[in-house]
């Protein structure tokens, strides 16, 4: 039997791509020169599309696929792929939830400690001969004992949560509702006033048109001077021009961001700031992970492809 064409939207990395290739015919559109003529060249033989979260897969592409059956996207969030344009159709979406949950969560805890203890600059004070020349590192704010707001306690918020209590943290949280399952924390269902009572706010939840810029200009100024904005989720939750704002005019004392509008190309008036620290949307990126997320992503085609349930269906 052939091997189906499936259409690689982004690389994957290398283990992943052997085992496509011995199962698929594997057509690059990231290598392609143009690819507006790629697409039209194997347009009529794509079954599938594999993606990843931020690429997702346009209603423009999904329309230039006429066989096209399922979009298999490597990362749990699929705001990018157009899911009107699947629903009409019938085709399938999947995603890779579960799999990468603890390292996200474990990356947010790592951004906080170190923008909160100044250890990039103090690692910069040490190889620079700053310690021996100006001593002591200026002081820092701890982190254990403070307030802790988590936007969106789903699995990835969850963890987090359960993390910052191991800082005797007094942790809130904000959701569609209150969670059975959020054992002594705090429900606060407005982002501003969840804000207002934190001293770290993390953004976990996920992206879709409701949620953008549920971060907005009253959220971030409702955390203040003093506070710390964490997030590990979308870049479209948050104002992004608000938040740049808040933090050269010091209406927001700092951030600590994994993710960007318009990444990697992130604004260059991030590249200005003292006040924040930045990540290259790396949350998921250990090799134990992005193997489990690889072979979630292989699994679901060949679910799809054998006719049976898909393991992790979006659609």
């Amino acid at each position: 039997m052939a091997k189906p064409d499936i259409l690689l939207v982004g690389p994957y990395p290398e283990w992943d791509l052997v085992e496509l290739e011995a199962q698929y015919n594997v057509r690059k559109l990231y290598e392609a020169e143009d690819r507006d003529a790629f697409v039209q060249d194997h347009a009529d033989g794509i079954r599938a599309i594999a993606t990843r979260g931020e690429l997702g897969a346009s209603a423009e592409l999904i329309a230039r696929l006429p066989k096209l059956e399922i979009v298999s996207v490597y990362g749990v969030g699929y705001d990018a792929v157009n899911l009107d344009a699947c629903r009409a159709r019938g085709i399938r979406v999947t995603n890779t939830p579960d799999v990468l949950t603890n390292d996200v969560a474990d990356l947010g805890v790592a951004m906080m400690l170190v923008q909160s203890r100044g250890m990039i600059g103090a690692e910069t004070w040490v190889r620079d001969g700053s310690w021996g020349t100006k001593g002591l590192y200026p002081l820092k704010r701890r982190v254990w004992g403070r307030k802790a707001g988590v936007l969106g306690l789903g699995r990835i918020g969850f963890e987090v949560a359960k993390r910052l209590k191991g800082f005797d943290m007094d942790i809130a949280y904000s959701d569609v509702a209150a969670k059975p399952y959020a054992e002594g924390m705090t429900f606060i269902a407005d982002p501003v006033e969840l804000a207002r009572h934190s001293d770290f706010l993390f953004v976990t939840l996920a992206a879709s048109t409701v949620t953008r810029h549920i971060v907005s200009k009253n959220v971030i100024e409702a955390l203040g001077p003093e506070g710390m904005l964490i997030n590990i989720s979308r870049a479209s939750n948050i104002d992004e021009e608000a938040l740049l704002a808040a933090l050269e005019s010091g209406a927001l004392g700092s951030a600590a961001l994994d993710v960007f509008e318009a990444e990697p190309k992130l604004n260059p008036r991030f590249l200005e700031l003292g006040n924040v620290l930045v990540q290259p949307h790396h949350a998921s990126g250990t090799i134990e992970t992005r193997k489990a997320m690889g072979k979630l992503v292989r699994d679901n085609l060949a679910a799809h492809f054998a006719g049976a349930s898909l393991p992790t269906p979006v659609l």
